[in-house]
């Protein structure tokens, strides 16, 4: 449970730190599949798009926009497995 109520204390980021850390890695690996149609320089471009979204959720401090950042991270996974590319990296 959160510590914080509506900011995220250093525990609470703490504790988020490996689930995101998992999450990225997962999704610049699944955006090599062969499944998806990118060229090179394209997946070059969908993996730029994909660390500047996770930089820019790095700095996030509310609970709620964490868990819905995290949330819509294994959405666009699972998309991303299943052979589709999220609309927002699109």
């Amino acid at each position: 449970m959160a510590k914080g109520l509506i900011w995220a204390t250093a525990e609470d980021l703490a504790r988020n730190r490996g689930r995101v850390l998992s999450l990225y890695r997962q999704i610049l690996r699944s955006l090599n599949s062969p499944n998806l149609a990118l060229t090179f320089a394209e997946r070059l471009a969908k993996k730029a798009e994909v660390r500047a979204i996770f930089m820019l959720g790095s700095e996030e401090r509310s609970l709620h926009n964490i868990d819905d950042l995290i949330d819509t991270a294994e959405y666009s996974l699972s998309l991303l497995r299943k052979g589709e590319i999220p609309k927002y990296i699109q």
